[in-house]
């Protein structure tokens, strides 16, 4: 597999810091994580289904965002941010997208960035982003918000955006409201999936795990690294996926259920240990499916990975949940006793009613 040589490519002015390698004709479900990879090709599969969203598109607010970011942001160009201009037509090379996104940048304290789009996408981001984060950590996160534009998934995010707004403006009508609730909720579930696939890609960009630790870190402790340290900031994840007992497995889906991104800790480690797979470094060493293959992929066969991925997850998670749930599926006992303890750790623990809540606990 070639490495990116910059010299070559005409489109290209500026050699980056260092070779990285190119993945010719990848199709987006090398790095996919499997939930999103099964709906993706559900959704491929069905036909005109991209036909009749984009039909849509006068109901949604996508030209009026491209207009506003056009008249209130900075687009990026040989211009204007030529360093992130760069990093995107690098990233476009590296995971071989035809055509390069337009991106902008927005005035905006908080780091963020997003890839939405129906028609085409575009990349947006933020200034409290590009002000964080050095070049290595940025280049992970312009190929994370690349990886999105290969996958296909600026629709879906547009269209859960648009889906967001509409309940708010419903809210009046209980059953209306309700409906529209339950699609935006697994819409999430499936973007907080699709998270963990773009952070691959930008791994894939970046190919520097390092950098992209770094990055997410910043995003959840500022510009502090001297105060930081990967090691015990994974650790952080390990407490979070084991710790507590049954009400702490509870508040954790009913704190992740409104946000579109996982915990920071939680796709820290999840790089991590895809990073460490043979999958990761069968890709790097150029074993890979292509886009070519895609329009054979089989549905069914998506399904099954992603259904085994979910089953090892749940046999192998320390989450106490999970473990229950791996308890009552092997045929495990006393049931309403592991329940008490898993509840009261053990010892009447049960007994709650001096412990108040805080209201905004979930």
């Amino acid at each position: 597999m070639p490495d990116v040589n910059d010299g070559n490519d005409d489109q290209r002015e500026h050699v980056p810091s260092r070779q990285r390698r190119r993945f010719e004709g990848i199709s987006s479900r090398a790095y996919e994580h499997p939930a999103d990879r099964s709906a993706l090709v559900a959704l491929r599969k069905l036909s005109g289904f991209d036909t009749v969203f984009k039909a849509l598109s006068g109901l949604l607010p996508e030209r009026s965002l491209r207009l506003l970011f056009l008249s209130d942001s900075v687009r990026v160009s040989d211009e204007q941010f030529a360093h992130l201009n760069d990093m995107l037509r690098d990233a476009c090379y590296i995971l071989d997208l035809e055509k390069v996104p337009p991106m902008y940048v927005n005035q905006d304290p908080q780091p963020n960035a997003m890839c939405i789009g129906l028609d085409e996408p575009i990349i947006v981001v933020t200034t409290g982003l590009v002000e964080l984060l050095d070049e290595d950590e940025m280049r992970a996160v312009v190929g994370h918000e690349v990886g999105h534009a290969l996958s296909g998934h600026s629709v879906y995010r547009t269209i859960l955006l648009f889906l967001t707004s509409l309940a708010l403006r419903v809210a009046w009508i209980p059953l209306g409201n309700f409906a529209i609730m339950a699609i935006v909720t697994a819409l999430r579930e499936w973007f907080r999936k699709s998270e963990l696939s773009a952070d691959r890609a930008g791994l894939l960009v970046g190919q520097d795990l390092n950098a992209s630790m770094r990055g997410l870190m910043k995003i959840a402790g500022g510009n502090h690294l001297h105060e930081m340290n990967v090691d015990a900031f994974l650790k952080q994840a390990e407490e979070y996926e084991a710790g507590g007992d049954l009400r702490d497995s509870v508040l954790k889906i009913l704190n992740v259920m409104p946000r579109t991104h996982p915990f920071t800790t939680v796709r820290a480690a999840e790089l991590k240990k895809w990073a460490a797979t043979r999958d990761y470094q069968r890709i790097m060493d150029g074993h890979y499916p292509r886009r070519t293959e895609d329009k054979d992929t089989s549905v069914t066969d998506s399904f099954r990975q992603s259904a085994s991925h979910y089953a090892d997850n749940v046999r192998s998670s320390k989450d106490p949940l999970m473990k229950l749930v791996t308890d009552i599926a092997g045929g495990a006992g006393d049931l309403g006793g592991k329940l008490r303890g898993k509840f009261g750790g053990g010892n009447g623990g049960a007994n709650t009613g001096n412990h108040g809540t805080p209201e905004d606990g979930a």
